[in-house]
């Protein structure tokens, strides 16, 4: 690894709010926003159980990666993480306390979009530390079977991020690409708004374990041989987009930017965290300055 540059830390100007329903519980959840301090990162507080305990969001704290990202252990642990991180992540807010009420954050429309307007209402400011941008010397790649998540070496001080979506041909969602030059304004305009899909057998199967009691077609994309139901597409290819949205929220466990050329492969959580926990392993050995690894005794725990 190796450091590229150097940008302003950024946090909120005032806390803000937003609920929903909890795509895992059905429960009403709220979620607020707060500022936070220099090199503090991003932590999750439990404000429903006793000691208001404490997940800082950072791979070492990654507990599950089953459709969704899981951080913490039981009690003290929140689900559904990834779109909250990935708002934060793409209009780059580096410092931030979420309360959440649940076990999961609100599952909104489904996107990241509710997050963004919340930031954006709050107000963002720049602080006087600074986060370190980073990116590798050689191509860093992990795979399982035919998925593939890339991480290509680049010279300036961005992140291009392409993604591939082929489930095959008998698939009800038709392959489909997508690349960005990921910025704050590219994040809220070409993956923000767009929504979690998954295929109507997927929803049945989780209907059946007692999960997505009060998820109706408005919230998510179903899909089934017919097409998208009961909703209509934002953007032609949003699937591909969602995928990439789920993976600037995982890689935002990092706690420092990335620069170079990310591709996905038909990637998804599992491979997304376990190239985060390649790159931190790489940063740690190439010495460089471990950015915003906070110490285990700040935080609380549940009684």
């Amino acid at each position: 690894m190796r450091i590229l540059g150097h940008r302003p830390q950024r946090t909120l100007r005032r806390p803000v709010e937003v609920s929903g329903i909890g795509f895992l519980t059905g429960d009403l959840v709220t979620l607020r926003l707060l500022p936070a301090g220099e090199d503090s990162g991003v932590v999750f507080r439990r404000v429903d159980l006793p000691g208001l305990p404490e997940i800082p969001a950072g791979v070492r704290h990654v507990t599950g990666t089953a459709r969704r990202t899981t951080l913490g252990h039981p009690p003290a642990e929140v689900g559904l993480v990834e779109h909250v991180l990935s708002a934060l992540g793409g209009m780059k807010v580096d410092n931030c306390v979420v309360e959440v009420d649940a076990p999961e954050a609100p599952g909104v429309d489904g996107s990241a979009g509710p997050f963004v307007e919340a930031i954006l209402e709050a107000g963002i400011e720049s602080q006087s530390a600074t986060r370190p941008v980073l990116g590798v010397e050689k191509m860093t790649c992990v795979r399982a079977g035919n998925a593939t998540l890339t991480l290509h070496p680049g010279n300036e001080n961005k992140l291009t991020v392409s993604y591939l979506l082929d489930y095959g041909s008998l698939s009800p969602i038709p392959r489909q690409m997508h690349t960005v030059d990921l910025s704050p304004e590219t994040y809220r305009s070409q993956l923000a708004w767009c929504r979690t899909f998954l295929l109507r057998e997927e929803a049945d199967a989780l209907r059946q374990q007692g999960l997505g009691s009060r998820t109706t077609l408005n919230d998510l994309l179903v899909f089934s041989r017919a097409g998208v139901e009961g909703n209509r597409l934002r953007f032609g290819n949003e699937p591909a987009r969602h995928k990439m949205l789920d993976l600037v929220g995982d890689l935002n466990l990092l706690g420092f930017d990335l620069a170079g050329h990310l591709v996905g492969c038909r990637s998804g959580h599992p491979l997304n965290v376990e190239l985060a926990r390649q790159i931190l392993r790489q940063q740690l050995e190439s010495s460089l300055d471990p950015p915003c690894i906070l110490p285990l005794h700040r935080f609380r725990r549940a009684a």
